[in-house]
């Protein structure tokens, strides 16, 4: 028996939980590692963020699913990995610390066979002085975050009927911070419902971002073909941006935040203040901050991650000049490169450079986004890392057949602008592949066949149908296993 070690359950280590255990079945154990209780379908929050959704609505308990399954599910937080095991545990093994009943703060050593790290990220609030929800701004990372963030935006509403001016600060609040997707369609949200309300005269919504412009969106932009035209996403963005009456600041890194203002540098060297009545910014991402250890605990963090805590995986970090990187230095299989039965999964995984070009400010800081690898991209390398593995224990074969590149992955991404089953609103994207391949498509960086963006109510139906059949998925309900990633 073969025993498959998962840490997180996100959509990537979720996915690949799932996958594993209907390929392996009951001759081999799967066992879960995760600090939360309940998984979340994250593209939702912002729904959660603006009350339009319930957190009930966004989540279910992990437990059941597993037990239904026959997963071993452990709420615990993974401290170490000791790949090599030790003089007492000749296997791999993980160190967990439990975080509820009777074991809370005890640590437990778990053995494996293969492990997937699929932690995500530690959403890294401390790195912008003043930044996150127990402090001066708000965030939609999560489900708890979106809730306190509607429970402040009421606030606001209410001020704005009673006649008061708000003012609405919406983005990344680091230099170097990724998921501006999500921030793009809380700040659309935010303006429709203002709409919706008519209190529109007494709102000033800016949007904030690390972005050298408009509709980066931490992929180097792209170009979409739109009502026949092809179409940069800067010029899209700031379109759907004007018509919701959004002003915006570009290439900009928050670096403090206090009680309703916002310090932040642009790429010029000049440094400039943001007054607030709300603020919800994106916090920078990091790793989970596990250790490693070899056989005689010597520390080998540095041979599994990179310095911020993602782990390596069979991509290039030679550190070459951004302009030398392309497409082939993306990785496929995400597999260790120091040990052929560890995978990292979802944003767990460290990326070899940025699709957006690394840019710095006269003064030396840099300010742009970081690869995104949130949500598609994440399901889909949690179902090859699982099915990769699988294959292993059934044949024995070395070889890993399903491969997954994001330079050679395609993805959708449905951009809400607005709840409502009447009169909502979504922007339909589709990029294919996620990174640029400048090589193979030398005019746009990508096929532009498949490079496609639309605005209207389909696509608001469409995000709704895709909450409740994802939700529907990750229940493991039957056929579960027909839905794609």
């Amino acid at each position: 028996m073969a025993k498959v070690l998962i840490l997180g359950a996100g959509i990537a280590g979720h996915t690949a939980a799932l996958i594993a255990k209907r390929k392996l079945g009951k001759n081999h154990e799967i066992e879960m590692i995760s600090p939360n209780s309940n998984y979340q379908w994250v593209p939702s929050n912002i729904w959660v963020g603006m009350g339009l959704m319930t957190p009930e609505q966004v989540k279910f308990e992990l437990a059941p699913v597993y037990k239904k399954l026959g997963i071993k599910y452990k709420q615990a937080l993974a401290i170490s990995i000791h790949p090599d095991g030790d003089s007492k545990i000749k296997k791999g093994y993980v160190t967990i610390k439990y975080l509820i009943g009777d074991k809370k703060e005890t640590e437990e050593n778990i053995e494996y066979d293969y492990l997937i790290n699929a932690t995500g990220p530690k959403l890294n609030f401390a790195a912008t002085e003043g930044l996150g929800p127990d402090k001066f701004s708000d965030s939609v990372c999560t489900y708890s975050h979106a809730a306190n963030a509607w429970g402040n935006m009421q606030k606001c509403l209410s001020k704005m009927e009673k006649g008061e001016k708000q003012r609405f600060l919406i983005g990344t609040g680091h230099p170097m911070a990724t998921c501006q997707g999500a921030a793009f369609e809380y700040s659309l949200n935010i303006a429709f419902e203002i709409n919706k309300r008519k209190l529109n005269h007494l709102a000033e919504i800016s949007w904030i971002s690390n972005e050298y412009e408009l509709g980066d969106f931490g992929m180097g932009g792209a170009y979409i073909k739109q009502g026949g035209y092809v179409t940069p996403t800067k010029i899209f963005a700031e379109s759907i941006f004007k018509q919701y009456n959004i002003s915006w600041i570009v290439g900009a890194g928050v670096y403090k935040v206090e009680k309703g203002l916002a310090h932040y540098e642009t790429l010029d060297g000049e440094y400039h203040t943001k007054e607030f009545d709300f603020a919800m910014l994106i916090p920078s991402f990091a790793g989970s901050g596990m250790k490693a250890y070899n056989k005689d605990n010597e520390d080998i963090t540095s041979t599994l991650f990179v310095p911020n805590g993602m782990m390596k995986v069979d991509a290039d970090y030679s550190g070459k000049p951004y302009e030398e990187w392309n497409a082939n230095d993306w990785p496929s299989i995400y597999k260790s490169p120091a040990y052929d039965n560890i995978y990292a999964a979802g944003i767990a995984f460290a990326p070899p450079h940025a699709m957006s070009k690394p840019m710095k400010s006269k003064n030396g800081t840099m300010i742009f986004p970081t690869p995104p690898r949130t949500g598609m991209p994440s399901g889909v390398i949690g179902r090859i890392v699982a099915e990769n593995i699988a294959e292993k224990i059934l044949t024995g074969t070395l070889d890993h057949k399903h491969k997954a590149s994001m330079a050679k992955m395609g993805a959708a991404c449905i951009v809400s602008a607005g709840y409502g089953i009447r009169h909502g609103q979504a922007a339909v994207m589709t990029v294919n592949p996620i990174v640029q391949d400048w090589d193979k498509y030398p005019k746009w960086g990508r096929n532009i066949a498949d490079t496609v963006g639309e605005i209207g109510l389909a696509g608001h139906w469409m995000k709704l149908f895709m909450h409740y059949l994802f939700i529907y998925k990750a229940k493991a309900k039957p056929f579960w296993w027909m839905i794609p990633e």
